[in-house]
């Protein structure tokens, strides 16, 4: 029986940690029965067990469970949703639901509240913004001047460099010489973040 308890203790807690790997989220109790074929009155008793024992962290709350690995990643790792697309070129609507989370180091990236966004089109590439480039953004409500920005349009969002004027006008600028300035009223220019880092594959 013994043998047993370790058996199931080992999947619970390797299935935690591969699923919170995998989705950037931690397991519910029932998603846990469902990976280790147990049924959830029985994961509760484990997962009880294994607080007791110093195995896991759990205050009882949803999505908070925290194995040893889970606690070391904190200090090491960030995970940061990545949502839809965002124009380089005419505004498009940026789909605000998660497709996935993706797991960064803290080393590299450092700390805060971000999200990526896949770049598509060429008004950035001068700022070596490419189509398919991930794009790791800072999210905050504020920018200064010349900074790039995710901003929304109308509800339409785009990738520009962000240029406020004394007029009390917005320019976006896109960092394309073929393409013009979008200007528009401040109060039509919402700003999601600032561009930290540029994610690419080498061509």
């Amino acid at each position: 029986m013994q043998h047993k308890k370790q058996e199931y203790i080992l999947a619970i807690e390797a299935f935690i940690d591969d699923y919170r790997d995998t989705t950037g989220v931690i397991p519910t109790m029932p998603e846990i029965a469902a990976g280790v074929g147990l049924s959830t009155g029985t994961i509760c008793k484990y997962i009880a067990h294994m607080r007791q024992q110093g195995i896991i962290e759990y205050d009882g709350g949803q999505r908070t469970i925290t194995t040893k690995k889970g606690l070391a990643d904190k200090s090491a790792f960030i995970y940061v949703p990545k949502l839809g697309r965002i124009s380089c070129g005419i505004p498009k609507f940026a789909e605000e639901n998660i497709e996935e989370y993706v797991k960064l180091p803290v080393s590299l990236f450092g700390r805060g509240d971000f999200f990526l966004l896949e770049a598509y089109g060429d008004s950035m590439i001068n700022a070596g913004i490419d189509e398919g480039d991930l794009v790791l953004v800072r999210q905050q409500a504020t920018a200064d001047y010349n900074q790039i920005v995710a901003a929304l349009i109308d509800d339409e969002a785009t990738l520009k460099r962000f240029r406020p004027q004394l007029d009390g006008t917005i320019r976006l600028h896109p960092e394309n010489e073929r393409l013009e300035d979008i200007v528009v009223e401040a109060s039509q220019c919402v700003i999601q973040g600032i561009v930290i880092k540029i994610l690419k594959d080498v061509r």
